[in-house]
Order: structure tokens, then C-alpha cells, then sequence
């Protein structure tokens, strides 16, 4: 029984004093509202593309019974993360302080509306294209995150690390 899920992306800062607290807000507007809402560190995401390649081969992963996480959004973020293990996918997760954020909604058209109005009263609103785009900020947290070494960017050159990224998304499921 799988329901037509539309997906909607909004991104912006936001400042979290409290991580279990923002967190418990996120999932009572999800709950709310019947969508899945997963936020994740806009600073590790090295462009749109890693970003909706990562959704779409979660949200295929689900679909096929294949997933490892029960919550659709912690799929998500396996994935985006490119991380077998669940735990270690956190990393790519939102922290106390000031984030850049992408929240990825999934559901039915009306209550997503509905959600994203609420989710928009937690942030200041930034254009996607803005926060997502790879840029020399996000080098560092993104090497470290996804393991990608001085040999990897010397042999395919700085201007790919975007798609060293993706692959290692591409590479999830043959991880063990």
C-alpha cells in the first residue's frame, strides 16, 4: 500500500539551543500533518544533484523493501550521508547552533503545504540553490564526511568532488 508521496526541498538557516527539542517540534508537524520531514546540514551537501540522486535512490530503496532504516527520513539521510550504518549517518544531520538546513518533506500535496508553513516558522527561508551549491566552505566537512582522500581529487581534479560524492551515494548498497 504505497501512497503517491510528492517530495518538497526548503532550505535556510536555522538556529537549534536545544537539538532534542527542535527535533520533537520537526516530528509533531510531521505527525501533524502525515509527512515524513527529515532535516539534514546543508554544509554536507555538495550540490542539488548529490542531494536529489540521494532522495530518489532512498525513497527507491523503500519501495523495494530494501530500506534499512524503518523511518523513510532516516533513509534519506543514510543515504545523503553515504553511510551503510545508520548511526553514522547522524553525522550529516542537523546540530545545536546555527545550521544551514535542507528539510526534505515527503507526502500528499495538501498536507505538505500545510507542513512546509509550518516547518517556514523555523527558519529564515534561503534559496536551495543558494545553501546546496557546492562551494571551497563545504570542502573540508565534505572530504571527511565521505572519506574522499588527496589521491581521489589529485587523480580526477577539485571541480569533481561534487561527483566523488555521488558516487560513494551510487555505492551505499554494495557496502557492507
Amino acid at each position: 500500500m504505497e501512497m503517491q508521496r510528492e517530495i518538497q526541498i526548503i532550505c535556510g538557516n536555522v538556529r537549534i539551543p536545544n537539538l532534542s527539542g527542535f527535533l520533537k517540534s520537526v516530528s509533531s508537524i510531521a505527525s501533524e500533518n502525515e509527512v515524513v520531514i527529515q532535516g539534514l546540514n546543508a554544509d554536507l551537501i555538495a550540490g542539488e544533484r548529490h542531494l536529489h540522486f540521494a532522495v530518489g535512490k532512498a525513497l527507491r530503496a523503500v519501495a523495494a523493501g530494501r530500506n534499512i532504516a524503518k523511518d523513510p527520513g532516516i533513509e534519506i539521510m543514510r543515504y545523503a550521508a553515504g553511510k551503510r550504518q545508520i548511526e553514522r549517518s547522524f553525522s550529516i544531520g542537523l546540530s545545536e547552533g546555527d545550521n544551514n538546513a535542507v528539510f526534505v518533506l515527503l507526502g500528499k500535496m495538501d498536507n505538505l503545504i500545510l507542513a512546509l508553513s509550518a516547518v517556514r516558522k523555523l527558519m529564515e527561508e534561503k534559496p536551495c540553490s543558494e545553501l546546496l551549491a557546492y562551494s571551497d566552505s563545504k570542502r573540508k566537512g565534505i572530504l571527511s564526511l565521505f572519506g574522499i582522500t588527496d589521491a581521489e581529487i589529485e587523480a580526477s581534479g577539485e571541480e569533481y568532488i561534487a561527483e566523488l560524492v555521488i558516487e560513494r551515494v551510487a555505492l551505499v548498497d554494495f557496502l557492507k
